[in-house]
């Protein structure tokens, strides 16, 4: 530990973005039911299977000028953002954590919103291999770290129970689905990590952000108006800013009472 601050932060940078080329192996192979371990990746166009210096995070990317280096085809752009994102939240994350079970905890749990917010804007799904597992692991979690076991429980309880409720209701009243289960596990997933009371806030956020979308909506055929964007999307930027201003915007509203 006798390095210089700057070097660990330069490795977090580095480590998270090896990560986020995890995460886009999870992004494009999870909605299509493969394997995220095997086979190797490979170009989607010309299906030949990419050297090591193919994937170096980023700078492959650079180097390639966005095409694979046999048929030519165009690498999709997500790749290095998605890279570059997780680069910058694992070096964020600890300057602003440092070693700790909370680290492990936001780092996890930003991963898992990454690949969640890609998967539903993409494909309008977040996939149960996703959102389950996360549930379990932000609540064991919880014992070394906020929020604490009981309030991951409640949080857990609360995000599934509210959103089923709001699905349940407007089913009824509708006659069409207008949540799916996937949203439910999500934000279950999102209290088992944050807690009952930043799970409150990140409906808050996520209901006005995803409010202002008429400029992002077309009709069905049957002239009804639907939304281009599912709310998964907006429940992930949700819970981002939750889990890092969260609390300081609750001690700040607390304090207008």
């Amino acid at each position: 530990m006798d390095a210089p601050p700057a070097f660990f932060l330069a490795f977090a940078a580095a480590f998270g973005a090896i990560v986020g080329s995890f995460l886009n192996v999870c992004i494009y192979r999870l909605p299509r039911g493969a394997s995220i371990v095997w086979p190797a990746s490979r170009c989607p166009g010309c299906r030949r299977p990419l050297s090591w210096f193919e994937n170096i995070p980023l700078a492959s990317y650079v180097v390639l000028r966005g095409r694979c280096r046999t048929c030519r085809a165009s690498i999709a752009i997500r790749y290095p953002i998605v890279e570059a994102l997780t680069a910058a939240m694992f070096a964020l994350a600890w300057w602003y954590y440092g070693p700790s079970v909370l680290l492990l905890s936001r780092l996890i749990f930003g991963c898992a919103l990454i690949v969640l917010f890609a998967i539903d804007l993409e494909h309008h799904l977040l996939p149960n291999a996703v959102t389950l597992p996360a549930i379990i692991v932000g609540f064991a979690l919880s014992f070394g770290a906020e929020p604490g076991w009981l309030a991951s429980l409640m949080g857990a309880a609360l995000g599934a129970g509210l959103l089923y409720g709001v699905a349940e209701a407007y089913y009824r009243i509708r006659g069409e689905e207008g949540l799916g289960m996937g949203d439910v596990k999500m934000l279950a997933m999102i209290g088992a990590f944050l807690g009952w009371k930043l799970t409150i806030l990140t409906v808050m956020l996520a209901s006005v952000a995803g409010s202002n979308r008429r400029c992002r909506t077309h009709r069905d055929p049957s002239g009804r108006l639907k939304y281009a964007l599912p709310f998964g999307t907006f429940l992930a930027l949700g819970a981002a800013a939750a889990a890092t201003v969260g609390p300081r915007l609750l001690d700040w509203y607390i304090g207008l009472l």
